[in-house]
């Protein structure tokens, strides 16, 4: 872990003083919250950008508490998008509250808590995000304006050695080829640390590869909108493939009910159907 950066150095003061007031009240209260986005990739990483926000993990049933919790503290709080993302401003401030992804697949749950690092955010005691599932949220953000495949590229540097990598397997579960594809961008661009990611999983991914080689799925998906909701729109308004969002949904659901009958969500195996 590296120490934070010091918040006279990030921005206006009143938005520090927003942020770190917003952390502060969260970080009082009963509702348990994450530091993620760039204060977190700074901790794992060491390298820190300009932020226009603080992004703070959540549960999904912990989002009206902490709107209270937040309003109590000054901040004007509104559910930008019912499927992920609330926010509270102050004045023109403001911090997310998270607890999903925009496509539905990193849905914030206990493993996230189970699994998150202490750290110390603008002079505050917190708990960080884990890496892995930072790199999970992080592997599907793959816009034109914006793509997160070199911060996955840059937490699997820092943090390869200290990675649970069978829970980024089983994280993936049927979208393992975004997180091969990530993999082997990242030995393009660090070759003499290739090491990082353990020979086995790598072997285990391309196995899977080998064993579907020459088939094709028996439907016309394009998943592509699970990557990028815009870059993909031609495929589905004129070219007739079938909406990957609404197909996942649709396995997830049946993945999930069946893991339910007989057993734990956890028991689901990775890299299971597609």
């Amino acid at each position: 872990m590296t120490e934070g950066p010091d918040a006279e150095t990030l921005g206006h003061p009143d938005e520090i003083d927003a942020r770190a007031d917003a952390l502060r009240a969260l970080a009082g209260s009963h509702v348990q919250v994450l530091v993620a986005g760039a204060y977190a990739f700074h901790e794992y990483t060491g390298i820190f950008r300009d932020t226009k926000d603080l992004d703070l993990f959540l549960r999904e049933r912990d989002l009206e508490e902490g709107f209270r919790v937040l309003e109590s503290a000054g901040f004007r709080t509104e559910l930008e998008d019912a499927t992920w993302i609330g926010k509270g401003y102050r004045g023109e401030w403001f911090v997310d509250l998270i607890f999903g992804s925009g496509n539905g697949v990193a849905v914030v749950d206990d493993l996230w808590f189970e699994h998150a690092r202490p750290g110390r955010v603008m002079g505050i005691d917190v708990q960080l995000a884990p890496p892995e599932e930072m790199i999970w949220s992080k592997a599907f953000v793959l816009e034109r304006e914006r793509y997160d495949g070199a911060d996955v590229n840059h937490l699997i540097r820092a943090m390869g050695d200290e990675l649970d990598w069978e829970r980024l397997l089983f994280r993936f579960d049927r979208y393992w080829e975004v997180l091969l594809s990530h993999l082997v961008l990242y030995r393009f661009a660090y070759p003499s640390e290739r090491s990082k990611v353990p020979d086995r999983v790598m072997e285990v991914l391309l196995e899977r590869v080998a064993a579907e080689l020459g088939t094709d799925h028996p439907r016309a998906v394009c998943r592509g909108n699970l990557m990028s909701r815009v870059q993909y729109r031609h495929d589905l308004t004129a070219l007739g493939y079938e909406d990957g969002r609404r197909w996942d949904e649709g396995e997830r659901t049946a993945t999930l009910g069946a893991a339910t009958d007989g057993g734990s969500e956890r028991d689901v195996p990775a890299g299971g159907g597609r």
